[in-house]
């Protein structure tokens, strides 16, 4: 048997002791017991840091020692040979990355080695290597890479373990641009495959659980590179591109950084989660931050820390990606073509739609064109891009921006200018962080660059999260936003001054991780810079407003019982005048939207139109005029009468339907509703429960199916009805509890399901849910135990002990109980229990569920219908529910 030569020696690995071995035992154990030694040391040498091209290029070495020795456990001519292809033909592997590999055949048709070929691939299934194979001979790969880019990019890093070392250079030549994907073409498809690639990840470098590898910003996007460098240079390694002005040293610097960062975390991913896994998972983001010794500070968790690192790398290497490409645009696709120059000023010009510098200088004789190419391209969409000695030239003067800078007048117009350009606002912003402009124009912005908060509820980083807000503020503007946002979209036609949303928009979340109240904070520096800006008072005043309350809406829309005259009325208070409504309530849509994709749906849209038009009504009848709540009771109560008059049913019957049900029934529902809630308990007319179930009809509570159930009132009627929704995978939004002293109950309930969409068309589940609700209300007195459902993975990554308080304060009538616990299946169904157990009433409650977490609030009182006036209880009550639901989820 030969003994492999390579450029390196493998000290870690003892080839002779290794060839005795295989001389003396079973070659399947010898192979393991190597590669099981291999791995070991390799793990251990990682986690003692070394570094990390070592490591990545030893195991490849190691690999192809071991295919070396495998190799010659069979029979072979020279008509074939065994070549590395992909990521391990360039020499690189990690734990468990796939070792992908050509069989070459010289001739077609002519495999002289079939039963070799088989056992080489069982023998290496056999000694545990996660291999990808194919057999080919020359002419097929030709063939197969002529019409698969991806193939041909996989010869191009190509080459041989062991065999004939001519066939890989034959094919090589028989592949090359000037034979198959000439560079143009070879160009244009891998750059359609990378804007495929971003655009499953949103084209955002900063999702919650990123793809090291394929997401922007990713180890594919620092090959990407690569790949059409080589291609067009003709070279084998980036480092071969030296002195070819493709990338200067600082960019060169920046990817082989980049690059090594990115091998650490992704060989310390696959080590740790023992396969080829590419999402940093939250629970790998902890072992992760833990294992390169981050650790938690007051501010910052240590996973905080170190996906803000990483977040910032992989901002940077997009950046890079972008110039690159671009010059690569330029030196090949845009080359071969006669060139259109339209000069826009003394400082810019248009190269075939694309904004460049007319001079070199330009950035450092005029700093403030460092803003004003911006400008430009935020007011003529059709500019293209910015060509790549442009962007290399920002990055190499956005050092100029400096306090002095930030001071002049003259750029603080050209900034507000830029606000005042809401087509291409977004797109800009987004540019200007990417080229490191924003952060430096806005030291405070450059802070929250990167920066993550590690919770389900807020999906991105506070910058990608603030950029979507004004992307979303800029969208009100679009046709579209008629349907999706109607109100948002009829309030941007008419508010004073655009910018000054923009700007609360940059601001409202700056503030976070520096401890205190991010929105205090935010409002500070806002404060700053509308005055450097010239804001007027009354304008600066406004700004710092919407950011210190940019909560509030979202807040008071699902915290508390909007249909509530007194609740409309002091959040009327708080806000004094339409125009701040105006301007909060679009604030505050484009913030709740660029949360979470599934934080604004069609219910909590509704509650905010709700909130809103409620509010605007009040501030229409003067805030000296609040609703008489008789007036209100007796305005329903008729309007439900006349609506029921067209049924048959006269005003002396309805009345008696209704009985002695309190007030309260009558200002939180809708005539409508009421209307159709009495004619069904006439019609129904006997004392087993009433269940129906319908799509909302009132605007206040579109976007949900309601629930009515009316049955014997007894103490476990919402535990009941809780668990039996929770069984049906059924999520509570809203629950309205009414009792008569004539021992029923009217509950009305507002449900989405999994997706949070309403149960919509669907006569065969609609009908499964009443059955399922009739049989847990026959089964009150019984009471069965609480459904149980896996909590999902990502749940468990977020424990956090139960919250709660509790007020006597915020209304006359209950007592208000607030509750913020990790998420889980059947969580109302144990609160609900739990009530029962102290004798509490429900007679409300608002369902919110922010990612990982719930912030519900109940409405409650004690048996006889008073609030809760027992400090004991009250404690005890508190105690039990932190009890209960912490030990729960450790349960599950």
């Amino acid at each position: 048997m030969q003994t492999p030569h390579f450029e390196r020696p493998l000290f870690f690995f003892d080839q002779s002791r290794f060839r005795q071995a295989l001389a003396q035992g079973n070659s399947i154990t010898v192979f393991k017991d190597a590669i099981s030694a291999a791995n070991a040391q390799f793990d251990a040498r990682f986690r003692e840091g070394e570094d990390i091209r070592a490591l990545v290029y030893d195991r490849a070495l190691f690999i192809d020692c071991i295919l070396h020795y495998a190799w010659h456990q069979f029979s072979w001519s020279e008509q074939i040979s065994l070549l590395a292809v992909g990521g391990y033909g360039r020499g690189e592997l990690h734990p468990h990355s796939d070792i992908d590999l050509l069989i070459l055949l010289e001739n077609d048709g002519d495999n002289p080695h079939p039963e070799s070929i088989e056992g080489l691939v069982t023998f290496l299934w056999d000694i545990g290597l996660e291999i990808g194979h194919s057999v080919r001979s020359l002419n097929q790969s030709v063939e197969i890479a002529r019409e698969d880019v991806t193939v041909a990019t996989n010869l191009l890093e190509c080459r041989t373990v062991v065999g004939n070392a001519q066939l890989r250079d034959t094919l090589q030549m028989m592949t090359g641009p000037g034979k198959v994907w000439p560079a143009n073409a070879f160009f244009r498809a891998k750059w359609n495959e990378q804007i495929a690639r971003h655009g499953k990840y949103n084209h955002a470098e900063y999702n919650l659980e990123p793809n090291i590898k394929n997401a922007p910003g990713g180890l594919r996007d620092i090959q990407m590179i690569g790949w059409v460098a080589k291609r067009f240079f003709g070279v084998r390694t980036l480092r071969d591109l030296a002195g070819q002005e493709f990338f200067t040293e600082e960019e060169f610097g920046t990817l082989m950084a980049g690059e090594e960062f990115l091998w650490r975390v992704r060989y310390g991913l696959h080590m740790i989660a023992g396969r080829a896994e590419e999402r940093l998972l939250f629970d790998h983001q902890r072992d992760l931050a833990t294992l390169f010794g981050y650790r938690d500070s007051d501010q910052r968790l240590a996973v905080e820390q170190f996906m803000h690192a990483y977040y910032r790398i992989v901002l940077a290497l997009r950046e890079l990606n972008d110039v690159l490409l671009q010059y690569l645009d330029e030196a090949i696709l845009q080359n071969a073509s006669a060139q259109t120059i339209t000069p826009l000023n003394r400082r810019f010009q248009l190269r075939d739609g694309y904004i460049e510098a007319t001079d070199p200088e330009v950035f450092e004789c005029t700093p403030s064109a460092l803003l004003e190419i911006f400008v430009l391209m935020a007011r003529s969409p059709d500019i293209h891009g910015m060509r790549a000695t442009t962007i290399r030239l920002i990055r190499s003067c956005r050092r100029l921006i400096d306090e002095d800078f930030r001071q002049r007048p003259a750029n603080n117009q050209l900034f507000m200018q830029l606000l005042g350009s809401p087509q291409g606002l977004a797109p800009q912003l987004r540019r200007m962080t990417r080229y490191g402009v924003l952060g430096r124009y806005l030291p405070e912005f450059g802070r929250v660059i990167g920066q993550m908060q590690h919770d389900l509820f807020h999906i991105y980083t506070v910058d990608a999260h603030t950029l979507l807000v004004v992307e979303n503020m800029c969208n009100f503007h679009r046709p579209e936003a008629e349907q999706l946002y109607p109100i948002a979209a009829h309030i941007m036609r008419r508010l004073p001054k655009q910018e000054l949303l923009y700007i609360a928009g940059l601001y409202h979340d700056i503030g976070k991780g520096r401890g205190g109240d991010h929105s205090t904070l935010g409002a500070v520096d806002a404060e700053a810079f509308c005055r450097q800006h010239q804001l007027s008072g009354r304008e600066t005043r406004l700004v710092c407003w919407l950011v210190e309350k940019h909560l509030l809406m979202s807040a008071v829309s699902q915290k508390q019982d909007i249909s509530d005259p007194e609740v409309i009325h002091n959040f009327a208070l708080e806000v004094a005048d339409q125009t701040r409504l105006d301007y909060l309530y679009a604030l505050t849509v484009a913030d709740m939207s660029a949360t979470n994709p599934d934080i604004w749906n069609t219910w909590r849209a509704s509650l905010m139109r709700q909130l809103y038009l409620e509010t605007k009504r009040a501030l229409r009848r003067g805030l000296e005029n609040p609703v008489d709540l008789k007036d209100l009771v007796e305005e329903t109560q008729v309007a439900a009468i006349d609506k029921l008059a067209d049924k048959g049913l006269d005003e002396a019957l309805v009345r008696n339907l209704w009985g002695d049900i309190g007030d309260d029934y009558f200002l939180r529902e809708g005539h409508l509703d009421i209307a159709w809630q009495t004619e069904a308990i006439w019609r129904h007319r006997n004392q087993d429960p009433l269940v129906l179930i319908k799509e909302t009809t009132s605007r206040e509570h579109e976007g949900a199916t309601q629930v009515f159930v009316r049955t014997k009132d007894r103490d476990n009627v919402f535990a009941a009805t809780a668990t039996a929704l929770a069984q049906l995978g059924l999520n509570i939004q809203d629950a309205r509890l009414y009792s008569s002293v004539e021992g029923y109950t009217i509950d009305t309930f507002y449900l989405l399901n999994e997706n949070n969409e309403p149960i919509g068309n669907d006569p065969a589940r609609v009908e499964k849910i009443r059955r399922t609700l009739l049989s847990e209300l026959s089964l009150v007195d019984k009471y069965s135990d609480i459904i149980r459902r896996r909590t999902p993975r990502q749940l468990k990554n977020f424990a956090m002990p139960t919250r709660t308080t509790l007020s006597n304060e915020l209304h006359n009538s209950y007592t208000v109980l607030e509750v913020i616990s990790p998420d889980r299946p059947g969580l109302l169904a144990y609160i609900g229990r739990i009530f029962l157990e102290f004798g509490i009433q429900l007679q409300n409650a608002k369902i919110t569920t922010l990612g990982e977490r719930v912030e519900d609030v109940f409405f409650i009182t004690d048996k006889s219908g008073a609030p809760l006036s027992d400090p004991k209880l009250c404690e005890n009550l508190q105690r039990e529910i932190c009890r209960q639901l912490d030990q729960q989820v450790e349960e599950s």
